[in-house]
């Protein structure tokens, strides 16, 4: 865990990592060679069925499936007329046969070994099989493999056994020979209460409950199930606990059901907050000033950069300067002459008229930049066409369409508008498991309780996503949408999101002093950097400054910033990075990310927030803002959270909100064509790092 730290680290290690190429257990079948085919079938937001067949020819009959699901607590293999080979790379120390694993059932046909591996590590190895007159000699270990019998059929299924656990062997003998194929989300929304559950289908022996291992937010706020003492280490999200149930309720009691377009200023105890609106008239004045001079920048301009995620930086960014003109300054005629000039440069995205236009891709099911087809780049705007980031692209056009449907109802009035941002909806964020032209979630992931950024290409270290508060934005864009266009149960899935993104990302993004679910050694970063399922990085894919690297998982700062990166946490970052005594003082930055950093620090000090954007203090510069963020807002931001002595309560405040949240109705067939015809997506090859960089800040040498 002693890893060298960057410049930008304020850690102990720089990263930590599981090591590659290190097999425990390998389940083959000796019929399988080099020739071998492995295919895939099934494929679900919570599970998929891995093949495999001696040959291309025979593949349609596969010899060995392997159903994966995560949290399962047993890898199974299901063999079809196949000699079972078990081999590990550390090599046997011993195979010991125990018995019957039930062997007071009537006909009991699930039995048990002890593998030792060389090193000392136990594993258990257990055989369903339909032969009435079982052989302890059935599986024997020859030459450095375990070798089954001849034309198995069955199934076999391996676990790892700790050291420390008196009882983990009776939990495991207790769930043997049931095991998961596919699973399924519900939930549920009442007033600020929101539950949702994991169930799964299952086979094998189907009077035996499941055991499945859940992460450390879930045991927070599991609400079913039987937790019990057996736990193994995870990858990068701590240690994770048996659960034996074949379903899984969860409970997340603080919704921000009241959470609107305004400023969000959080309670004492930061779960609940308030909604503010009412400024002091010199405040007013300031934000009017401020704003009448960044809406008359050139709109159009930065809204068609040639780039999906930048585009849709810009036009969020003027949305929020005209919320801002209209409710927080009180000035409706400014706020209407910007969302002119919003909706003209939105309109040019709606009629895919853009420099980067979308495409419907058959294949995958979803909505693309066409540019990779065109110049075979995998790494145009961030990899879109590959299904990189969509939420990040997709959620700041979704916050937008909500701003301007609250600030001109009429324009939801052209269906065009609403079809149009449903289907970005529709790409990411989808609630219906069988639509057949878009996959359920795509980039949200319920289980792990927040979303992966990578897309269709396999790396070795698994999917990864770097900017956790982008993420965020993505839900809290849902969550408004549905608020405008009247779809309480968007709305609510939306706030059940980001309750869970709270939760989830305290424990593997954002790193409190009593943060125990990552290494000590490496908590001191405060924030992840690059979060992937075998590392965490504390990096990013354009520069290791400090910066950028915390400053990733800030923006853009929104009315649920705080709701998500609480105080407690928010000081503590900045203690240890940009306060006077960090490894870089705010001071010494002078690029877009001192605004990031200043926005962020009036969750804390909104005082300083405030004088600083105003101008008050004349430090601040036009320089210190990036693309994405505005004077105007920040400005807003910080008088709000108690900057203006003077901000006071938004008067009508949400108290109830009744749906089920996670289901939805199926949209229609996808319209996005290219000269009239659905571009058909092409399945794409390896990838590298190199084509996941990114520059996040435009005009930064990196």
């Amino acid at each position: 865990m002693d890893k060298p730290t960057r410049s930008g680290d304020a850690g102990q290690s720089s990263y930590f990592a599981n090591p590659l190429g290190v097999w425990s257990i390998i389940l083959s079948a000796l019929e399988l060679g080099s020739d071998t085919t492995l295919t895939t079938d099934s494929l679900e937001a919570f599970s998929v069925n891995v093949n495999l067949a001696p040959s291309v020819e025979s593949e349609s009959t596969p010899l060995m499936t392997f159903p994966l699901l995560q949290g399962m607590a047993f890898t199974t293999a299901t063999y079809s007329g196949a000699t079972p080979l078990i081999q590990s790379s550390f090599g046997f120390s011993s195979l010991t046969y125990s018995g019957a694993v039930d062997p007071g059932a009537a006909s009991s046909s699930i039995y048990k070994y002890e593998v030792v591996l060389q090193g000392g590590d136990i594993w258990l190895l257990y055989v369903t099989t339909e032969v009435s007159a079982y052989s302890a000699e059935s599986f024997t270990l020859d030459n450095g493999a375990i070798v089954g019998p001849e034309d198995f059929n069955g199934y076999i299924q391996v676990a790892k056994l700790p050291a420390d656990i008196a009882d983990a062997e009776s939990i495991y003998d207790g769930s043997a020979g049931a095991y998961p194929i596919s699973a399924s989300i519900s939930g549920s929304v009442r007033g600020t209460v929101g539950s949702y559950t994991l169930e799964w289908n299952k086979q094998g022996d189907l009077s035996k409950e499941l055991l499945m291992f859940c992460l450390p937010h879930h045991l927070e706020s599991l609400a079913s199930g039987t937790q019990t003492d057996l736990t193994l280490s995870t990858t990068t999200k701590g240690t994770a606990t048996a659960i034996i149930a074949d379903s899984w309720s969860f409970t997340e009691p603080e919704l921000p059901i009241n959470m609107d377009f305004a400023p969000w200023r959080p309670d004492a105890d930061g779960s609940t907050g308030t909604s503010v609106t009412t400024l002091s008239d010199d405040a007013k004045a300031r934000i009017q000033e401020i704003a009448l001079s960044e809406l008359s920048q050139n709109v159009q301009e930065q809204t068609n950069q040639g780039s999906l995620y930048f585009d849709g930086k810009a036009l969020a960014k003027f949305a929020m300067i005209c919320y801002a003109a209209q409710d927080l300054a009180d000035n409706k005629t400014l706020s209407q002459s910007g969302l002119m000039k919003v909706k003209e440069a939105f309109a040019v995205h709606v009629n895919n008229e853009m420099t980067s236009p979308l495409v419907y891709d058959q294949v995958w099911g979803g909505v693309v930049s066409r540019d990779t087809y065109l110049d075979g780049n995998l790494g145009d705007d961030f990899g879109n066409t590959i299904y990189n980031d969509h939420h990040f692209h997709f959620g700041y056009f979704v916050y937008t369409a909500a701003v301007i449907g609250y600030l001109d109802p009429d324009w939801l009035n052209t269906q065009k508008n609403v079809d149009w941002v449903n289907t970005l909806v529709r790409d990411y964020a989808n609630s219906v498991s069988d639509d057949p032209y878009y996959p359920m979630q795509r980039m949200f992931d319920w289980y792990h309780g927040h979303s992966w950024a990578h897309g269709l290409l396999a790396a070795d270290d698994g999917k990864d996503q770097e900017s956790s508060s982008e993420d965020t934005m993505a839900s809290y864009a849902i969550k408004m949408w549905g608020s405008i266009v009247g779809d309480e149960n968007m709305e609510a899935r939306g706030n059940l999101m980001l309750a869970v993104q709270r939760r989830s990302l305290s424990h593997y993004y954002l790193y409190a002093n009593d943060n125990t679910a990552e290494p000590a050694a490496f908590t001191g970063n405060r924030a992840a950097g690059i979060l992937f399922e075998n590392k965490i990085d504390h990096t990013t894919y354009f520069g290791t400054q400090a910066e950028y690297i915390q400053g990733i998982h800030m923006l853009p700062l929104m009315p649920h910033t705080p709701f998500i990166r609480s105080a407690n946490f928010v000081q503590q970052e900045w203690n240890a990075y940009f306060g006077p005594s960090g490894i870089k003082p705010v001071t010494s930055i002078t690029s877009g990310w001192r605004g990031v950093l200043e926005g962020n620090r009036a969750t804390v000090d909104p005082t300083f927030g405030y004088d600083f954007f105003s101008g008050a203090t004349g430090v601040f510069q036009d320089s210190y803002l990036d693309g994405g963020a505005s004077q105007t807002w920040y400005l807003a931001y910080a008088a709000a959270l108690g900057g203006d002595p003077a901000a006071g309560s938004l008067v009508k405040k949400r108290d109830t909100l009744d749906a089920d949240m996670i289901t939805g109705e199926r949209g229609g067939k996808p319209s996005y064509t290219e000269h009239g015809t659905a571009v058909t997506g092409r399945r794409h090859g390896r990838s590298s790092r190199s084509s996941r960089l990114r520059q996040r800040m435009r005009g930064e040498s990196l």
